[in-house]
């Protein structure tokens, strides 16, 4: 599902104009990405949480270039859905 069907539908289901919708879609996708970037999880009870988690500083292999490379540490973006989220998804 893109962004432009989430809008859609809650659109359909609320009654709210799309470009309302719309608007209140991209400034909840800042608010993630803006707390994510200063390092803070955000938590959406019965959904899931949106967590950084800190890659360790790792050796890789370039097979065709028969060379290893050095991969720093860093910090990436991840989801972990709620217990009960992924129950529902089980039925």
């Amino acid at each position: 599902m893109t962004k432009a069907e989430i809008v859609n539908e809650i659109a359909k289901e609320t009654g709210i104009e799309k470009i309302q919708v719309q608007s209140v879609v991209e400034a909840f996708m800042e608010n993630v990405k803006g707390s994510l970037a200063k390092g803070n999880p955000v938590y959406l009870r019965g959904f899931g949480s949106f967590i950084v988690k800190h890659r360790a500083k790792k050796a890789a292999r370039n097979i065709t270039a028969k060379t290893t490379i050095v991969i720093p540490e860093h910090d990436v973006p991840a989801f972990k859905p709620a217990k009960t989220f992924v129950a529902e998804l089980k039925k």
